[in-house]
């Protein structure tokens, strides 16, 4: 399931992708056409038919009604129209139009390819992703229009859901990062992230700490049902944090990770474009407490600034507690940080620079909040919320 809103930039380098999903079970694409003025509709429909692949289907849920995000409301459009679609026969092949949830013609295209697939009986046997179409939905994959999937992507997120029994496995996309202000800070914000989410909890089935990545997340159609989403979190504008918590809180066993198989193509070639999308949800995710703003402030100026500062301090003033202190504490810092910049394969070097990205991160989060204090709020493509949620 894909919700896109004015996506024709980066549909050409990730559509293509899904349509190639290499999965030995039914699967179908559902694009959730979200107002887009851009042509994302059309353009998805003319990639589809280029490239071939899994069925595909394109609708529009229409303006989000009262008290949803946009996102959520297309989100809830697509989970009542997929599990509509596959419950019904599936022996309706040939292209034609089909009704959606709420009774609406959308565009769909279908390659004969699926409905010929046959799997081999050994591989039948051994893969978990592999079983018998009851017409059903087992799996929902949420994905961003904005992420690339290698051909097995769906078929690894299945396997480890159903070997492990998860109802939730979430990947984080490995986000681009070629000019200077993307690797200056694109590793941070996964380095941060991990941080105030740290995997290992996240991944404990009787931990309170809960997190996922929107832009891949399988979640078990079961699992959605019984947590009451996509309804419970209609508000969030963190959606996938707040996806996470609802299923853990209703039982659900969730995981979280770094992706190998699933990467972003958006750029972000400018400062501002990397600042407004931290600061557009930096606050929510506080909750928008200014206490939570006040630690953040002060933790990230303790551990990050202050080091640095202290070696300055050590040179100007010729004392040598304060430099070698703040020279061991500035080591330790970076060290922390090689580790994700190997995983996005730059250049180690960046690591002493953490104490400027902090900074850069500390002024986009109290740039949040004084927009949420001016009733700005959280902006994205057109749509500002001016109180947006968090979380449930």
């Amino acid at each position: 399931m894909v919700p896109a809103r004015d996506e024709s930039a980066v549909l050409p380098a990730s559509l293509p992708s899904l349509l190639a999903q290499d999965y030995p079970g039914p699967a179908e694409i559902f694009l959730i056409d979200d107002g887009s003025s851009d042509g994302t509709g059309k353009l998805a429909r003319e990639l589809a038919d280029e490239h071939g692949g899994l069925p595909l289907t394109i609708d529009s849920p229409g303006e989000p009604g009262p008290g949803w995000t946009g996102k959520l409301w297309a989100v809830r459009h697509g989970m009542a129209l997929a599990t509509t679609r596959l419950a019904a026969d599936r022996g309706d092949t040939g292209g034609a139009d089909r009704k959606d949830a709420d009774g609406r013609d959308a565009d769909r295209r279908e390659d004969s390819r699926d409905a010929d697939r046959k799997d081999d009986g050994k591989e039948a046997e051994t893969d978990p992703a592999d079983r018998k179409d009851d017409g059903g939905v087992d799996y929902l994959l949420l994905t961003d229009a904005d992420i690339a999937h290698e051909p097995d992507s769906l078929r690894e997120l299945v396997r480890a859901a159903e070997a492990n029994g998860l109802d939730l496995v979430s990947q984080m996309a490995r986000l681009r990062v070629v000019t200077y202000w993307e690797r200056l800070i694109v590793p941070a914000f996964v380095y941060f992230f991990a941080q105030l989410y740290p995997f290992r909890w996240v991944n404990r089935p009787r931990g309170r700490t809960a997190a996922a990545a929107g832009g891949c997340v399988l979640l078990r159609r079961e699992a959605a049902e019984r947590a009451g989403v996509p309804e419970a979190i209609r508000q969030a504008v963190i959606d996938d944090v707040a996806l996470a918590r609802t299923v853990k809180r209703s039982g659900g066993r969730i995981w979280l990770g770094l992706a190998d198989r699933v990467d972003s193509v958006r750029p972000y070639p400018r400062l501002g474009e990397l600042w407004r999308m931290v600061s557009r949800s930096a606050y929510t995710q506080l909750r928008h407490n200014p206490l939570l703003l006040l630690m953040t402030v002060a933790g990230l100026v303790a551990v990050y600034l202050v080091p640095p500062a202290a070696v300055v301090a050590g040179v100007v003033t010729g004392r040598p507690a304060p430099l070698a202190t703040g020279a061991a504490a500035w080591a330790l810092m970076a060290g922390s940080y090689i580790p994700m910049l190997r995983y996005y394969r730059q250049t180690l070097w960046l690591a002493p620079l953490l104490p400027l990205t902090a900074l850069l991160y500390l002024l986009m989060t109290v740039d949040s909040a004084v927009r949420h204090h001016f009733g700005q709020g959280a902006a994205w493509k057109g749509r500002t919320y001016a109180r947006p949620s968090a979380a449930p």
